[in-house]
Order: C-alpha cells, then structure tokens, then sequence
C-alpha cells in the first residue's frame, strides 16, 4: 500500500531574489530539500531547471531513487512553444525526469486554442519520446470553473488523440503556487478545483499544486484520486515538522 511520501513532489521554486537568499543560500536550500528527500524516502523534488544538474549527480552518487523534477516556461506559462522546447530539452540534457510545463493560460482564456493545443501536444511529445513524465499546470486560481473543466477535458483529449499509449504519463497539474490572488483567495489545490479536474481528466492522472500544508490535507486530496502532491511542506505531510512552507 502506498504512503503519503509516495505521493510527494517536495518542492523549492524561489529564485534568489524572490526569497531574498543569495545565490549560495538558494544552492543550499535544494541541496537540503534533497537530502530531506533522500532522508525521507520522498518521492520526488521539484526544481528550478538551473540546479537539474548538479541535484541529479548528487542523487546518483548516494545512490538514491527520488526522482527530479523541474518547471518549464514557469511560472506565467507565456513563454513562446520554442522558448518551452528549448527550455525542456536542456533540462533533459541535465538528467530530468519530469518537465511540468506552466500552459499558456491567458491564451486559452483570450481564446487562442490553437496555440494552446500545439504547445501541449508539440512539448508532449518532447518529453514522452525522451522517457519523461509531463506534466500540465493549469493554473486553476486564474480560471473559473468551467474554464477548470474545459482545459482539463480539452489536455486529455489531445493526449488521447496523440499519445494514447502513454496517457498515464502525462499529468493535469493546479497550479504554480506563485499567481497572484485578491482579496486573500487560496492560488493554489482546492478542493472544488481538484474535484473539477479529476472529473475531467479521463485517463489523466492529476497533481494537486500549492495549499495543500497538513497530513489531513493530503490524506483528502489522495482518498479524491490525485497521483502526486506538489509542496514545499513535505515534512509536515509526513508528520515530521510543522508547516513552513508557502506552496
């Protein structure tokens, strides 16, 4: 039976300058998430694409299994398609597992389909024929709900169409954790949102992103159907420490 660290995707995304760390201490803080992870028996870490490399070697030299995953064209999602492939193809070089790639959601909200449609199957396609895991942020806290359904149902009808064989490959995944909410609203995995997901993801496994921050939490979001937890309070998921984390 699978445990709740199965389920984890422990996560650091700040750059120096968001977090006001220097690029020493930003080393460091990956370096002891993995370690953490390591530790732990964590399932995976979670990225930025700069330090794919130097966190794969050392997970080889200790011989351990967690799995490194990184963002693409994170965390707005406007990045051009090639900007996207350039940026998958050179965390692949570096020895990634998962490319979780942030969708342009403002296109598909301004209408743009089609652009949308070629960056999923284009960068899909990149990932599944070099044996990695992809994975789609949506981005539900900029979305309504039917909005929520509709780009979910539409990234699993595209993986249907191109990659049937591999659909289990390829996850919906919340949110980055970084979007800008008003008036205090959560910007990251609800309830509602994720139930909106998992409804329409057919075949699709789902990730839920950000908020999710107590042992509780996690449990709800596994016993609704969700195949990987994206956050930056793993410890706390497993009962180790309380939550610090704000993803």
């Amino acid at each position: 039976m699978k445990s709740i660290k199965d389920y984890l995707d422990s996560t650091y995304l700040k750059t120096p300058q968001q977090s006001g760390l220097t690029e020493e201490q930003t080393r460091e803080t990956v370096h002891k998430l993995t370690q953490e992870a390591i530790d732990h028996q964590l399932f995976a870490v979670m990225i930025r694409p700069e330090y794919v490399k130097e966190t794969k070697e050392f997970l080889q030299q200790q011989g351990a299994s967690v799995v490194v995953g990184t963002v693409i064209g994170f965390h707005e999602g406007t990045a051009s398609v090639e900007e996207k492939l350039g940026e998958a193809q050179k965390a692949i070089e570096d020895g990634v597992d998962e490319l979780d790639f942030v969708i342009n959601y403002e296109a598909y909200k301004n209408g743009n389909t089609d652009l949308v449609q070629q960056e999923v199957i284009t960068c899909t396609r990149l990932a599944l024929e070099n044996g990695k895991i992809a994975k789609w942020i949506i981005e539900i806290a900029a979305l309504s709900n039917d909005q929520i359904a509709d780009i979910t149902k539409k990234i699993a009808t595209w993986t249907e169409e191109n990659f049937s064989e591999n659909a289990d490959k390829v996850f919906v995944k919340s949110s980055t954790g970084f979007y800008k909410t008003e008036g205090g609203k959560p910007n990251g995995a609800t309830v509602e949102g994720i139930q909106i997901m998992l409804e329409n993801a057919g075949r699709l496994p789902v990730k839920a992103a950000g908020g999710v921050r107590t042992p509780e939490e996690a449990e709800k979001m596994v016993e609704m159907g969700v195949q990987r937890i994206g956050t930056s309070s793993a410890l706390a998921l497993i009962g180790k420490n309380t939550s610090k984390g704000d993803y």
